[in-house]
């Protein structure tokens, strides 16, 4: 058993803007968010468009979530289908944080993503009469100024918070989730995947090895967890118990933290040269993100997810190389080595590249049969530069102006969308 005596006891908020991109472009037509039949799409153009947002109604009654495509929205006449609007969105979401920051100091609030964020309100409770009075100050001034929905959960630490937002709050509004709750509430959640942390993959994983609760998880041998997923084991048990450490602006797991960059292609890729072609520009992006955190990393991740027209399908394999890098021609030589090892020929709708296993970029060691090695890294810090300096496409390589290429058209898309 855990001693919760020795545990956080924080005040966290997490709070969630209900299908805010939906929401947001509702409220700019005069819809009312939750009663309205909406949904936000790439591009209306292309049928095989991916819906970003779909509005809560949307999702009950005609099963249409965020992920859809755009052929699978029935044609109704009550349903409106619109475009993006990214910049819009990211302006609301500036100013929604401003409402938080009435509440609590801003190093006490962190944007987890642009419709979610934490805020830690110990000390704020005397202001304004408890964590359920801000709870409920914070959703109806949003609700007042901008007409947004959000959900807001209540927990002692982050992750508790987060759970209880997804797991309760979603459904009812405002939800509070205390160590006294972990039994009756968390414990009993299955599937595993619908426990914030646990993707398909390591569900899987842990169905074969006779998990199928969190409380048969939090009940499992913790050194057999450690030495079948290693730390992240160690995470996976204690999270199950609802213990997290992590403070307000850090990763909800600590030594899970990438930099990725993932992308639904435009058409459907066929040629293994085009497909290249995107793998390059791609890593470029990846390294260049690591390298504006000075960092570096070992385990380089590769993923393609196949057309419809193929039944889906796809892989997704990772190497670790022996010294970390964020050298864009680097990962793309991995990269190239697990395509070839794994791509079958079928036709690609999708790419995903990620960098783990970080360390800081000051750690770069010398390499006596590779001389040019700091010449090399230091050349990326330099493109950087000139990018910030001049914008993003001051600089690309020759294969963004091939047919194949999407970096030029993606540096006039906010978020990866129409602004």
């Amino acid at each position: 058993m855990i001693d919760y005596s020795n545990m956080p006891q924080k005040q966290i908020l997490c709070i969630d803007m209900k299908s805010f991109y939906a929401s947001c472009s509702a409220v700019m037509l005069g819809l009312d968010p939750l009663e309205c039949y909406l949904a936000v799409v790439g591009n209306k153009e292309r049928s095989g468009s991916v819906v970003l947002a779909a509005s809560p109604r949307l999702k009950k009654e005609f099963g249409i979530k965020t992920g859809s495509r755009l052929f699978e929205i029935p044609e109704d006449p009550r349903i409106q289908i619109v475009d993006p609007k990214m910049s819009t969105y990211l302006r609301i979401s500036t100013e929604i944080s401003k409402v938080f920051n009435r509440y609590a100091p801003k190093e006490a609030i962190h944007t987890y993503s642009v419709d979610e964020s934490f805020i830690k309100v110990d000390g704020a409770a005397k202001l304004f009469g408890g964590t359920w009075s801000i709870a409920r100050k914070i959703r109806t001034d949003i609700e007042r100024e901008f007409q947004l929905p959000c959900a807001i959960g209540i927990g002692p630490n982050m992750l508790m918070a987060k759970l209880c937002l997804d797991l309760e709050a979603k459904k009812q509004g405002i939800a509070e989730w205390t160590y006294e709750d972990v039994a009756m509430k968390l414990w009993q959640v299955s599937p595993l995947r619908e426990m914030w942390g646990i993707g398909r993959r390591v569900e899987k994983t842990l169905n074969s090895m006779g998990i199928f609760t969190v409380g048969q998880l939090a009940h499992y041998d913790l050194e057999k967890l450690e030495k079948k997923f290693g730390i992240m084991g160690n995470q996976l048990y204690h999270h199950a118990w609802g213990i997290d450490f992590s403070e307000i602006g850090a990763p909800l797991i600590e030594g899970q933290v990438s930099f990725g960059k993932s992308q639904i292609l435009l058409r459907d890729y066929k040629e293994v040269a085009d497909i290249k072609h995107v793998v390059l520009e791609m890593c470029e992006e990846v390294a260049r993100r690591a390298r504006s955190h000075q960092k570096a990393g070992r385990t380089i991740s590769f993923g393609l997810g196949y057309s419809q027209d193929e039944l889906g399908g796809g892989f997704h394999r990772s190497r670790t190389i022996e010294q970390p890098t964020n050298i864009t021609m680097e990962l793309y030589q991995v990269c190239l080595e697990l395509l070839a090892e794994n791509y079958t020929g079928k036709t690609v709708r999708s790419i995903s590249i990620s960098l783990g296993n970080l360390t800081e970029d000051g750690q770069f060691q010398l390499d006596l049969f590779d001389p040019d090695g700091w010449r090399r890294r230091e050349l990326g810090y330099v493109m950087d530069k000139i990018r910030t300096r001049h914008g993003s496409t001051a600089l690309l390589r020759a294969v963004s102006y091939t047919s194949a290429g999407t970096a030029r058209h993606r540096s006039r898309l906010v978020g990866g969308h129409k602004g």
